[in-house]
């Protein structure tokens, strides 16, 4: 470790997906992953927040900076639209994800035809970030399979709605958010003969209402960490309309 590490948490390797790697598998003590972490978003930073990962570091470098505490960073790095980032190709008129980041050049002109494919889907490993993080659907660590599944999208980035569904063995799982005049409104459906964790952003000290009603007849969990900004109830199968004032 002290030949890759220094006491401090720097790594020998300054790049971002030597940080994103060693964060996201746990590759460090526990008392040096926040700085690590820091040393990412200030990486993240210094190219004026663009990121600089390949194939390797794409896949985490959003879950690993919202896991940390920025999920302001990673919401900076999904709207970014210069070359290197996702929104690059999109304004040279991509429909498909590219191989490289500038597989066209800001110039119009095209990378080495060896190896520029217009269809290679690595890079578009955010879609699994954008899932969990803006919609907030994914599976529960103790219960894989979506048998018992968490509800917990964070909003970032000036977005005002955001919404996906995804095909679960037991049926279709959908969460839907919009804000509305400081309101925040989340729909949410939970298949048959499944549970769902829901957890409500910035919601500790905000009156909830589930379909015009109270919350009282819904399953409060109190003990969970995410509890000191955000409410956090079990459900059953079923369709929820929860609102409620966004709270600091």
């Amino acid at each position: 470790m002290r030949e890759y590490v220094t006491p401090s948490g720097r790594l020998v390797s300054s790049s971002q997906t030597a940080y994103v790697l060693a964060l996201n598998f746990d590759m460090l003590p526990e008392d040096l992953r926040t700085q690590a972490a820091a040393r990412l978003a200030e990486n993240v930073a210094s190219y004026k927040n663009h990121l600089t990962t390949g194939f390797l570091g794409t896949p985490y470098l959003c879950h690993v900076l919202t896991r940390f505490g920025y999920n302001d960073v990673a919401y900076k790095l999904l709207l970014q639209d210069t070359y290197p980032s996702w929104l690059y190709p999109v304004k040279k008129g991509a429909t498909t994800i590219w191989e490289r980041w500038d597989g066209i050049k800001p110039d119009g002109s095209f990378q080495a035809t060896s190896m520029n494919s217009f269809n290679h889907y690595a890079y578009g490993a955010i879609g699994d970030w954008m899932y969990k993080t803006v919609a907030g659907i994914r599976s529960d660590i103790e219960n894989p399979g979506y048998k018992k599944m968490v509800i917990a999208p964070q909003p970032g980035g000036n977005f005002t709605q955001a919404s996906a569904k995804f095909e679960s063995l037991y049926g279709q799982v959908q969460s839907g958010w919009k804000i509305e005049s400081g309101k925040f409104i989340l729909d949410v459906t939970v298949p048959p003969n499944t549970t769902a964790i829901v957890i409500l952003p910035s919601s500790a000290n905000a009156k909830i209402t589930e379909s015009g009603k109270d919350t009282d007849q819904l399953t409060y969990l109190k003990k969970r960490p995410e509890n000191s900004k955000n409410k956090v109830f079990e459900v059953g199968s079923g369709k929820y309309h929860f609102e409620y004032t966004l709270t600091k």
